[in-house]
C-alpha cells in the first residue's frame, strides 16, 4: 500500500493511528515533532503525510506551508482535535482536513483518496471541502 508519515506530538495517537493504518496494509512512520518532519521527510519519501496542526515545537499550519513550499505534490492531511481551524486561510494549503477521531474511517478515506489522486495526478475532492 502506502508510505504513510504521521506527525502528532501525543504518543497514544501516533502509536494508535500507527497500528490501525498498519493493520491496512501501510507502511507507517511516525514522528513527534516538527522539526523531525524537516529532517526526514526527504530519507523517508512518504506518500501522504497525516500532519496535526497543534505540535509542541511547530504550528502545524507554518509546518504545511514549509512541506509545501518544498514538497508540493505531496498529499497533506492535516488531522486536529480542532475544527476551528477549517476556516483558516493557511489551511487551504492541505490535501484534506480530518478532525481526531477513535473511528478512524474518515482518516482513512482521506489517505485512500490521497494515494489514488496522487497516483493518477488528478485532484480528488472530499464531500466536505478542507
Amino acid at each position: 500500500m502506502a508510505r504513510i508519515l504521521v506527525v502528532d506530538d501525543e504518543e497514544h495517537i501516533r502509536r494508535f493511528y500507527s497500528e490501525e493504518l498498519a493493520d491496512e496494509g501501510h507502511k507507517v512512520w511516525t514522528t513527534a515533532t516538527g522539526h523531525e518532519l524537516l529532517k526526514t521527510i526527504d530519507s523517508l519519501q512518504p506518500e501522504v503525510v497525516v500532519l496535526d496542526i497543534r505540535l509542541v515545537d511547530y504550528d502545524g499550519l507554518d509546518l504545511l506551508q514549509e512541506v509545501r513550499n518544498k514538497h508540493h505534490d505531496l498529499p497533506v492531511i492535516l488531522c486536529t482535535a480542532y475544527d476551528t481551524y477549517k476556516d483558516d486561510q493557511k489551511s487551504i494549503a492541505a490535501d484534506y482536513y480530518v478532525v481526531k477521531s477513535f473511528d478512524l474511517s474518515e482518516l482513512k478515506m482521506a489517505i485512500q483518496k490521497a494515494i489514488e489522486a496522487s497516483g493518477s495526478g488528478q485532484p480528488t475532492i472530499l464531500d466536505s471541502p478542507p
